[in-house]
Parts: C-alpha cells; structure tokens; sequence
C-alpha cells in the first residue's frame, strides 16, 4: 500500500508518501519559525492560514519527489489531534476531500502516535516490545508499547512538559523563539555546576516527571542581585544537564520496571545533542539499546504520520470513505486501541 500522511497540528506543514514494502518514499516539510518569530510564539490563527497556503503545493511536491501519482494511493492518513484546533482542521478537512474525490479510505491518526513509531524510520529499527519516551511540545511521557496501538502509560508530568521547561527557561534569560533549540545552543558554550538547579522529582520512587519548579528556579536565580547577562551560558548548562538527568533517570527505572532492555526516546527534545550522549553512555555501561528518530524526524513531519497510518492500515484499520471528520485537540494516547 502507497499512503500519503498529512501533518498540521502545530506550526510545520508536513506530507509524507510511504510504501509499506519499500518503506519511506519521500517527504517535505514547511516551517513557519520565520512567520512566527516576529511574535514571540505560536499565533494559531496565522498557523492555520499559512497551512491552507502551504498544504496542496506541498503535496503535490512530496507525490512528485515520491514518483507517484495521486490516482496510486491506496490511503490517506492525517494528524486528527492532539494539536491547535483551527491548524488540525485545515490537514484534517484537506485530507479527507483528497481521499473522498479519489475513492480511498482516509484514516485519523494521533499526533503522539506518529512520534512514538518515527524511530521505525531509522535505518537501525526497533522491536517492540520497548519503553518509550515521549517528549514532544507539551508532553512528557513514558510508555510500554508491545505493538502497535498498544501502548501502557507508566508516567507523565504532572505540570510543566520537558518541552516547554527549555521554551520558558529560554524566555527568562532572554532568548528569541524557538526557545528550546536556542537554549540547547546556548548550554554547550556554558559549563553546568556553577548555578545549583533542583532535580524534580529524581526521587520520588514514580515515574512521574514535574518540570515547572525547576523553571521558577531559574527565574529565582535571574533575579539574584549577583546576576549577570554574562552567565545566562552557564545557567543554560545547568538546566540542561538537571533536565537530562531527571529524563535519563526516569528512563531507565521504567526499564527496570518492566523488565525490558530497549529503550526508545521520540518527539522534539529527542533532539537534544547532551540528552542523547547520556543515554548513550548510560546503555553502553547496562548493555542497553537506545533508538532515536532520524534528527529530521524529530520535529513535527508527514513521514510519521503516514509511517502510523501505513502500519494501521497493514494491521487491518479500513478507514472511512464518506467524507466526514472530526478533530480533537485534546486526545489522551492512551485511548487508542490496536488496529482491526
């Protein structure tokens, strides 16, 4: 089966074409950083137009770099939530007339999902069954996962998400949207140590992550009379370095848990250049294994979703073919059920 995976939850435009034998045949992504940038963040009425802009030109782009034409899909798979309600509408709405007009099935996806499985893009793959960790925007989760749609919630945040820890620390001490990437940047010119941050929740004994007291740390810390922008590098280090700690921390005692030995991290912080060097030198010392997307497959792409909705498919999901959608910004991912 070819499918086209259509991605809009958030501020990337993304199409994706993957064969289920020959694997991904092509995709492309548009970024609207730049439209954003001038706001300080996300404005998602201006997202959702510039995805009505982008959407049919990027198809059309994506099936041409895929050497396929519209009338050789077999489905369509779309990003039906978690995500901006106005910006899901647009791929949402797009997707399912595409399909209808081509008599194809077109099949909901969850935005999670498709993060969670991106490492089966890599040229290094997993078998389930992993432990996943998911940290994408405003989540934090890990997760048992046996298949596809099966998928076991073994702890969360219970506040601030990893993701928006980094864009809010990235605020305070003053750096331009996006707030993670430029944090990141930063913390390798600044050696961590010098401030003190906490470690939420390192010992709780859960697996539950809290990430919103360590922001107001650092405010705290900003705010001290011996504060200078010359240490905003240092204070960068120092909370990368407590928020890799807790996330590796955390990881590995899922692992522990379940008895399990492949660990799989997914979503934009999956990104992180000091969170992958500890991951990796912690599964080099316990003879673990530890799959990261593609770097261009961290951040929100069409790849993913039509990755998610080639596997649905493969295992027995049929679709709908009459046109109607709904969307839900709001979509725990622990509702989802294997496919039929």
């Amino acid at each position: 089966m070819q499918i086209l995976g259509i991605e809009s939850s958030c501020d990337e435009t993304g199409v994706g074409v993957y064969d289920t034998e020959r694997g991904l045949l092509a995709h492309r992504v548009h970024s609207q950083i730049a439209m954003h940038a001038e706001y300080g963040g996300v404005v998602p009425e201006l997202a959702s137009r510039d995805h009505v802009r982008r959407i049919v030109p990027l198809v059309r782009e994506t099936l041409a770099a895929a050497g396929c034409s519209a009338e050789s899909l077999d489905g369509v798979g779309y990003t039906a939530g978690p995500g901006l309600a106005g910006a899901l509408l647009v791929g949402a709405a797009f997707a399912e007339a595409f399909a209808f007009g081509l008599g194809i099935p077109a099949l909901p996806i969850h935005h999670l999902e498709g993060h969670l499985l991106s490492p089966l893009l890599s040229s290094d793959p997993p078998t389930f069954p992993f432990v996943a960790l998911l940290v994408s925007g405003g989540h934090t989760q890990l997760m048992k996962v046996t298949g596809v749609g099966a998928y076991e919630l073994l702890g969360e945040t219970v506040d601030d998400a990893a993701g928006e820890a980094f864009d809010k620390t990235a605020k305070l001490i003053g750096l331009d949207y996006p707030g993670g990437p430029a944090l990141a940047r930063l913390a390798s010119e600044g050696v961590a140590g010098r401030f003190k941050l906490p470690r939420p929740m390192l010992h709780s004994g859960d697996l539950q992550f809290s990430f919103s007291g360590l922001k107001t740390a650092v405010l705290t810390a900003t705010k001290a009379p011996s504060w200078s922008h010359e240490q905003r590098a240092d204070l960068a280090a120092e909370f990368q370095e407590a928020v890799t700690e807790v996330l590796v921390a955390k990881a590995l005692a899922a692992l522990k848990e379940t008895g399990l030995r492949t660990l799989v991290v997914a979503g934009g912080v999956g990104a992180n250049r000091r969170l992958r060097e500890r991951l990796d030198e912690t599964a080099a010392r316990r003879r673990l294994r530890v799959h990261y997307p593609e770097l261009a497959f961290c951040s929100d792409n069409g790849a993913m979703i039509a990755l998610a909705a080639g596997l649905r498919f493969a295992g027995g999901a049929t679709g709908q073919t009459d046109g109607r959608f709904a969307v839900r910004p709001r979509w725990p991912l622990g509702e989802l059920q294997p496919p039929r």
